[in-house]
């Protein structure tokens, strides 16, 4: 038990930041990690050159690196979005316009995990307007998932630092998931369950593991306080990384924390070099 005995990923579009995104997989190598995971990686559109998409498959490629998770297109995240498919008008237009794009990637490198963020609360809209979209966008994007053999990612998010993301709570959550599953037919909806998220919000951990390991389809982790590599704070990982897989839980777990003032090679000195080859 403990962290050698997990299955981690790092995640490129937090950790890795100081180099250019296609020199982030080789770093990552480097650094001893065979598997990655990204948020969107072009902020400012859903639709990227295929050259671009091309390249970075590539960069991938050229590192021995697997892709096992990547975010739907988020709108400016990192910034002030929290994804786009629930925001009305031209967020959610661009969100759909890079689902069957995404998936595409997603199967051109063998990711079988896609997440889409719910997206933040609009002033003036109201709130069952915007869960209505969002169901809406989330049965399209889970429909293109299974087309890819994928599964797809709603994540819990916290409220401290995102105040108008409605999933605060695991919850919150669980009930998306299953409205779009009963929506679908398919099954193929999953939580993403982020031990750094879920703490913020106060949450009893271990509750939520034995809740919940079941329908997680990814885990992600940062310390808290300060959301930095494990053992920079007070939150009990390995622990409840072990909770996880005690209940059942075989899938990644997706480094998310920010390596403070230091090169991000230099943050994983908590995990064994032995323990960061994907297995």
């Amino acid at each position: 038990m403990g962290y050698p005995d997990q299955r981690f990923d790092v995640n490129l579009s937090i950790l890795f930041t100081e180099l250019p995104l296609l020199e982030r997989p080789a770093a990552a190598a480097a650094a001893g990690f065979t598997a990655v995971e990204l948020w969107w990686p072009w902020i400012e559109t859903p639709t990227p050159p295929q050259a671009e998409l091309d390249a970075l498959k590539k960069a991938l490629d050229d590192a021995g690196t697997q892709l096992v998770g990547l975010n739907f297109y988020a709108g400016q995240l990192p910034g002030p979005d929290r994804g786009a498919l629930s925001v009305p008008g031209t967020e959610s237009d661009r969100f759909r316009a890079n689902i069957e794009v995404a998936a595409d990637f997603a199967a051109s490198t063998g990711c079988t995990a896609l997440n889409a963020l719910y997206g933040n609360r609009v002033e003036g809209v109201d709130p069952a307007v915007q869960d209505a979209l969002a169901l809406e966008n989330l049965v399209l994007a889970a429909r293109a998932a299974d087309r890819v053999g994928a599964t797809l990612l709603v994540e819990t998010l916290n409220k401290p630092e995102s105040p108008l993301y409605p999933l605060v709570s695991a919850p919150a959550a669980i009930e998306v998931i299953d409205k779009v599953n009963a929506a679908t037919g398919l099954g193929n909806a999953t939580f993403l369950l982020d031990l750094y998220h879920l703490s913020m919000n106060g949450e009893d951990l271990s509750q939520v593991i034995k809740a919940y390991a079941a329908k997680t389809g990814h885990v992600q982790i940062a310390d808290n306080p300060g959301r930095g590599a494990p053992g920079t704070g007070s939150l009990p990982l390995e622990r409840l990384l072990d909770e996880l897989k005690d209940a059942g839980y075989t899938g990644r777990v997706g480094l998310e924390y920010k390596p403070g003032d230091r090169p991000s090679a230099e943050s994983f000195g908590w995990l064994p070099a032995s323990a960061r080859a994907a297995r």
